[in-house]
């Protein structure tokens, strides 16, 4: 028997290059997953091969919506074990002086308000069953302000005080809350947009989403609260 078999895991941004690598790991350690974004055709084509699995179309921004496509998970597998928070994005951006409303928004919604919503959503079900595990994705910009990029590094960095807080209201719920802090991952608009760079430095979709296996099995049933850097060599 795999080690997740039974375990049902909600991955959000599931049809990007990181959600699509982390419903394939854990997938094939017998999770049954609930595919959560806002593109339905794109989670079907991610969702085919995997098992077990349902997609669900939402956007993780509108907290009504999202709370019901939760319930709708919980209805359709009868059970909530994981909620890998794999949503998010990043734009290059002006200096912050010439920073609009909206650019400002937009990163915090992508990378923080969808967090918030998604464990706001989904910490009940885990409570009422008697555990869990959360996993977010922050970012190593989360840990120091750089140029042109001040409200991805804000947004990140709410993640990581979003997991410690959760970790600590929950420590003796048995839920375990964690996030990743990855470096330059390997993807190809990563490449695309940085033809020159040498890309094995950077940090596998696959290998960051053996890194979310970990947390989410017993062997990591000691740790929360942690934000652990994923690099690679960048």
């Amino acid at each position: 028997m795999s080690e997740l078999t039974g375990k049902v895991a909600i991955v959000t941004g599931a049809a990007g290059n990181l959600g699509r690598a982390v419903c394939q790991t854990l997938a094939a350690r017998g999770a049954s997953i609930a595919l959560l974004g806002r593109d339905a055709e794109s989670l079907e084509a991610t969702r085919a091969g995997l098992g077990e699995s349902a997609a669900f179309a939402v956007d993780l921004i509108d907290p009504q919506g999202l709370e019901q496509t939760v319930a709708a998970v919980r209805a359709r597998f009868g059970r909530i074990d994981i909620l890998a928070n794999i949503a998010g994005g990043f734009t290059m951006g002006p200096p912050l002086h010439q920073t609009s409303d909206q650019d400002w928004d937009r990163m915090m919604d992508m990378n923080a308000r969808s967090v918030f919503n998604a464990c706001r959503a989904v910490i009940p079900h885990l409570l009422g069953l008697g555990g869990g595990r959360v996993v977010n994705i922050a970012a190593r910009a989360a840990l120091k302000g750089q140029g042109h990029m001040a409200p991805y590094c804000a947004a990140k960095a709410v993640v990581i005080r979003l997991t410690e807080s959760l970790a600590e209201e929950h420590r003796d719920d048995g839920i375990n809350v964690n996030c990743i802090l990855p470096g330059t991952l390997d993807t190809p608009e990563n490449r695309a947009a940085m033809p020159d760079a040498d890309f094995s430095r950077w940090v596998g979709t696959d290998a960051l989403a053996d890194v979310v296996l970990f947390l989410v099995t017993d062997a990591a049933r000691a740790i929360s609260g942690a934000a652990i850097p994923v690099y690679g060599r960048s």
